[in-house]
């Protein structure tokens, strides 16, 4: 009895742990929320050079910071479920090919999707990627998104030219990094003196 408690509990835990947070909206809301969240982008942004608040933004445009996020199916008749249009899955909506990319890449063999830490590291390097091929700023959250959604390729021969909506999205991330990173730096130095706390403790 005690064995089936205990597996409940971590299983009550994992779902909420998993579960987007409250309000996405507010970058300092969301890493009080999500205790670690923080770190892992810390970390990521440290290794791969984008700021924290492209990268967030960029992930709450892909999959509004839900774990097991999969694009929707496509419906026969208007209401028959049909195939998905692509493999996305998770934090970061990576397809099935891309992810395989970046473990090969990284190194990172056991890395998953629907784990925030990784996803995080995702986008980072994906950034990486879209600076080192395309030749785009890491700061330059508009240019990045368009690349991240269209592709290295797709990019590069300007498959978003004609594309009005998705440059509206971009537009979107682009406006949402800036009011992230005006909100972190209101309370960033609270996430850092917890950082160095734990790590001398």
């Amino acid at each position: 009895m005690r064995l089936l408690q205990a597996l409940i509990a971590i299983l009550l835990l994992a779902g909420c742990a998993s579960k987007p947070p409250s309000n996405a909206e507010n970058l300092c809301e969301i890493f009080d929320e999500k205790r670690g969240w923080y770190k892992d982008a810390r970390k990521s942004s440290r290794r791969w050079g984008t700021d924290i608040s492209v990268m967030m933004s960029m992930m709450y445009q892909e999959s509004s910071f839900k774990a097991r996020a999969k694009p929707p199916r496509k419906k026969y008749l208007g209401f028959i479920p049909g195939p998905r249009p692509a493999s996305a899955y998770g934090y970061a909506q990576a397809t099935n090919e891309t992810w395989d990319a970046y473990k090969r890449s990284t190194g990172r063999g056991g890395a998953d999707r629907n784990d925030f830490d990784d996803a995080i590291d995702f986008i980072g390097w994906y950034n990486d990627q879209s600076q080192r091929r395309n030749n785009i700023a890491k700061s330059d959250a508009y240019h990045l998104y368009l690349a991240y959604h269209e592709g290295q390729g797709g990019f590069a021969r300007r498959s978003f030219k004609n594309k009005q909506w998705l440059k509206d999205v971009a537009t979107r991330v682009s406006k949402r990094s800036g009011t992230y990173r005006a909100q972190l730096d209101r309370c960033e130095a609270k996430f850092n003196r917890g950082f160095f706390r734990r790590l001398f403790s």
